[in-house]
């Protein structure tokens, strides 16, 4: 029976490479024989499917014959995995039958899931970072507009005052790791569907330093941070928008150890202003001016977020006539210029009239 490789991988027949190899470590994960609930069927068709298609050439084959691909002598038999006698972890591959198969991309997925490879020989001498940290800073709409600067308070993981980071009580002697020998790792033998496979883990121990202390830092318990609340002055800049995050690379927790610290993420949530609505870069208003204003014109006061300004009303203006105040917005983030500010007015209708204001209209309407 044929089979599909784009269905057993779940990807679509134009998938790039890259998605190809996300899927198929996805799978892999789940259907190796070793996990809870794998399948060691399935984790067979996936090797064969990925094989294929996660080569150029095979793939190329493989969409031009289709279903009879196997017959022109790219296909992938498991059963050469148990007769060739291969390490699937080094580099290059090996040749059965004058068909070479190419393991690199196999043995960093492998490593993935067994603790070997290079991946984790790059992991065992990789310090631990620190968490990162989200948080919500409320501003009013003046602030956003024109920028600003906060102070925030923390309470984090921050490097222990005692020992610096180290973990070691002050004065203690540093001891080689008699786990790893001072070597950071351990070697590991895991039974696999290939046999038994050796891997190497970081030591569980020392933590891969390849070295203890006599002694814990004993406010820190040897861990090397602490919690504690940290004040941290943020920048707003102007013009920044609700919704938008601020990062600040480094004011998140502090790694382990001396490791890295991760980062804040700041989301900005701007109050609303009563007088003032923002449009992308510019600022929407409204002013409400009486029937003559509108009727013969006027030079009114008008408000913007800078002060008072004058806005010329020619006559014979309608309500919902929209004005605009150059450069009176919002300044575009990393830019010098700056958006306008659009003036709705509105023209009020008087309710109640006097006797002499009706009179007044009525001589008007019977004149037009």
């Amino acid at each position: 029976m044929t089979k599909d490789y784009y269905e057993i991988l779940g990807v679509a027949k134009g998938t790039s490479p890259e998605e190809i190899k996300k899927a198929y470590r996805k799978k892999a994960h789940q259907y190796h024989p070793d996990k809870a609930g794998g399948n060691e069927a399935k984790f067979k068709e996936l090797n064969e499917a990925y094989q294929v298609l996660g080569n150029a050439e095979k793939r190329k084959q493989y969409d031009q014959f289709g279903t009879t691909f196997d017959q022109q002598g790219g296909g992938f038999n498991w059963s050469d995995f148990g007769n060739a006698g291969f390490d699937p972890f080094r580099q290059g591959g090996f040749r059965s039958e004058n068909i070479k198969f190419d393991f690199g991309d196999i043995g960093d997925i492998f490593g993935d899931i067994f603790g070997t490879g290079r991946s984790s020989r790059a992991r065992s001498r990789r310090v631990t970072r620190g968490q990162d940290i989200e948080m919500e800073l409320e501003i009013n709409f003046r602030e956003a507009v024109f920028g600003t600067e906060k102070t925030v308070e923390l309470y984090k993981t921050v490097t222990c005052d005692k020992c610096e980071g180290t973990g070691a009580e002050p004065g203690s002697k540093i001891i080689t790791c008699s786990t790893c020998q001072g070597s950071g790792q351990v070697d590991q033998i895991q039974r696999t569907i290939l046999g038994q496979i050796r891997s190497r883990a970081i030591c569980p121990d020392c933590q891969g330093e390849g070295k203890t202390y006599s002694k814990k830092c004993s406010r820190c318990r040897g861990t090397g941070v602490i919690k504690d609340t940290q004040r941290i002055k943020v920048n707003i800049p102007a013009g920044i928008d609700n919704g938008q995050t601020i990062r600040l690379s480094g004011e998140g927790e502090m790694g382990p150890k001396g490791g890295p610290a991760g980062d804040l993420f700041i989301s900005i949530r701007v109050k609303l202003d009563p007088e003032f609505r923002r449009q992308g870069s510019n600022i929407l208003s409204q002013i409400k001016i009486n029937f003559a204003q509108a009727v013969l014109g006027a030079k009114i006061k008008a408000n913007t977020l800078e002060g008072e300004g004058y806005l010329k009303i020619p006559a014979g203006t309608p309500s919902g006539k929209i004005f605009k105040l150059k450069g009176k917005g919002v300044p575009q983030l990393h830019s010098r210029s700056r958006g306008d500010q659009l003036v709705e007015v509105i023209v009020k209708i008087p309710e109640r009239l006097s006797r002499e204001q009706k009179k007044l209209i009525e001589k008007l309407a019977e004149l037009e």
